[in-house]
């Protein structure tokens, strides 16, 4: 190995893991830096489709594949070997570099983790030898003492490749100092030693109040804080895996009402940051318990567990509800999971979701869907089929549909018809993710709906513009001279 390397661990979920290493690989970047971001394991269910050299098509988190766009290199499986895609309580599917490998029970992926320890070291080495930096994310906390035995995704993996460690914690949640000192008093020794320094994130108010207490943890522990990051506010980055937080508010009468059900396996929710975003929407994620609202248009979401998924809205009268709003004249979209449950019939002979079994579907399309062993994972790019307006995007799914809707295709995607659209046009469907980031696209497809106004925004660019102000926080806020020594001398 070759490169020089950093790992950035969290006190907590959500402390800023992935913010941080996205703005340093801009910032690196930006200096003429060959640098690639890397995360041992990642748990999410929004992930993104890589084109590997050789190697055919991958599976990774999105936050890696954004990570990769901040960096300026195309994302490639050996940036997250290992990804655990939940589908119940206790198990989840497991992608070992890029392609999916079986569904494991919690304590039996425990007992796997060191064969996926090979292969996270594998990946890593490759990644080394290509870049002349290594940006690691850790996954959760270091310090999270039930799940120590075996790690591979924090102290673990930097003991096993010498990797220099910074710890960055939420201010913003309340707590700061005790989450910093309290994750150093339960690591070990030698973990304790490879903690080079901490990052405050999410601060705002005045930096001089917040003085006594940054001196205070560095006498305390001997370590230095590299910087205080400031509250970002209105940053559009996607989200790892949880849902954007949701704002209480009334009815906004005056705009086009979209309606998305939060399903409990909902998978790549990041399709709809660009509707939360749109000035003429009032957009809304709906748990399932709840009645949901009257809307324009309904949005059922992409699943890891559609049959699961599915029963659940059942359970919660969604059936009935969707059949009112289409009674009264109501769009309905299905993408991915919920354009398959759009059909007859689910059949997961194989298992591949849970229980072997059929489920009927909402039966308002004339087609039903397999669940086969070998996942589909495609870049794609076409048109919409009724108005060749051009989409592009990505498709991750173990389904394959079949029947007599599909000869009302939704969209030519590589050539290929892809979905289904119903015979009086007010219930679509398709397999592509990644429909409404670009304003042409998703102005088409809002206009089928019944929205005119053409406003959409450019959730590619947001991101673009979103990183750059991360890298430029970073490169006002932190220690970079501290930093780029720490990196020196990792190698």
């Amino acid at each position: 190995m070759t490169a020089r390397m950093l790992m950035v661990q969290g006190c907590t979920s959500d402390a800023g893991k992935s913010a941080l290493v996205t703005a340093l690989g801009r910032w690196l970047r930006r200096r003429g830096v060959r640098v690639a971001p890397f995360k041992p394991q990642n748990m999410a269910l929004n992930s993104a489709v890589t084109a590997d050299a050789g190697n055919g098509t991958g599976e990774i988190g999105r936050a890696q594949a954004v990570q990769a766009q901040a960096c300026g290199v195309p994302p490639h499986s050996d940036m997250n070997p290992v990804l655990l895609k939940p589908n119940s309580d206790t198990g989840c599917q497991v992608i070992i570099q890029g392609r999916a490998l079986s569904n494991m029970e919690a304590r039996a992926y425990h007992d796997y983790k060191q064969v996926a320890r090979t292969a996270v070291l594998d990946s890593f080495s490759r990644l080394a030898r290509q870049y002349e930096v290594v940006l690691v994310e850790g996954a959760g906390s270091p310090a999270e003492i039930n799940l120590r035995a075996g790690d591979i995704a924090n102290m673990g993996f930097a003991e096993a490749v010498n990797c220099p460690v910074i710890l960055i914690a939420d201010i913003d949640r309340g707590g700061v100092f005790a989450h910093l000192v309290g994750t150093l008093a339960l690591l070990s020794e030698s973990e304790r030693a490879r903690v080079k320094g901490f990052v405050i994130n999410r601060f705002r108010g005045d930096i001089g109040l917040l003085q006594g207490g940054l001196d205070w943890l560095e006498q305390e522990t001997g370590k230095p804080v590299l910087g205080v990051l400031p509250y970002l506010h209105g940053l559009q980055l996607e989200a790892e895996d949880a849902l954007p937080a949701a704002r209480s508010r009334a009815i906004e009468a005056d705009r086009f009402r979209v309606v998305v059900p939060v399903l409990p396996h909902i998978a790549n929710h990041t399709d709809f940051d660009a509707l939360r975003l749109h000035p003429e929407i009032d957009f809304r994620f709906v748990v399932p318990q709840e009645v949901p609202p009257p809307a324009d248009l309904v949005i059922l979401p992409g699943s890891k567990s559609v049959r699961a998924d599915l029963a659940s809205l059942r359970q919660h009268g969604w059936e009935a509800h969707l059949q009112r709003h289409l009674r009264f004249g109501g769009k309905l979209l299905g993408i991915c999971g919920g354009f398959q449950m759009l059909g007859l019939a689910l059949h997961d002979t194989f298992g591949i979701e849970g229980e072997p079994g059929v489920s009927p579907g909402f039966g308002w399309l004339e087609m039903t869907t397999r669940l086969e062993i070998e996942k589909q994972l495609r870049n794609v790019a076409g048109c919409l089929a009724w108005d060749d307006t051009p989409v592009s995007g990505y498709e991750i799914h173990a389904g394959v549909s079949s029947g007599a809707a599909l000869a009302r295709a939704f969209a030519v995607l590589n050539g290929n018809p892809d979905g289904a659209c119903s015979d009086d046009g007010r219930i679509a469907g398709t397999y592509l993710h990644g429909l409404f980031d670009t304003p042409d696209a998703a102005n088409a497809v809002l206009a089928w709906a019944g929205l005119r106004a053409n406003h959409a925004p450019d959730i590619r660019a947001l991101r673009d513009a979103a990183i750059d102000r991360l890298a430029d926080a970073v490169e006002a806020h932190l220690d970079l001279p501290r930093l780029l020594a720490i990196l020196d001398a990792s190698c």
